[in-house]
């Protein structure tokens, strides 16, 4: 039984951290003008080989990036979104991603 309490209040630990990492959608668009360059101004991206952002899952939009920024991507053109990422605060992360995941 106290495995279980335990085990519960662990994960509600868990989702109330995820919930107040979520970002800013409207913040996000603000600062998309950047990203659409390569990525579109609606996410759908302009030049061939760049991901679409439009819909992708918030939760991948926020690991990639913080994953450019912290340089552990890399190869093909990893160098210019390491560039673009290292400008970005984890609020604009946050809030970037929680933008183009809410583009439907």
């Amino acid at each position: 039984m106290n495995k279980l309490v335990i085990g519960a209040i662990l994960g509600l630990g868990l989702m109330s951290g995820q919930a107040m990492a979520a970002g800013d959608a409207a913040a996000g668009k603000a600062k998309a003008a950047i990203c659409a360059a390569c990525h579109g101004a609606d996410g759908i991206a302009v030049i061939p080989g760049y991901p679409n952002l439009k819909g992708q899952n918030e939760q991948y939009l926020v690991t990639s990036m913080k994953a450019y920024k912290d340089k552990q991507r890399n190869g093909g053109l990893a160098a210019v979104m390491q560039a673009q990422a290292s400008m970005l605060s984890d609020d604009d992360i946050n809030n970037l991603a929680a933008y183009y995941s809410s583009l439907k």
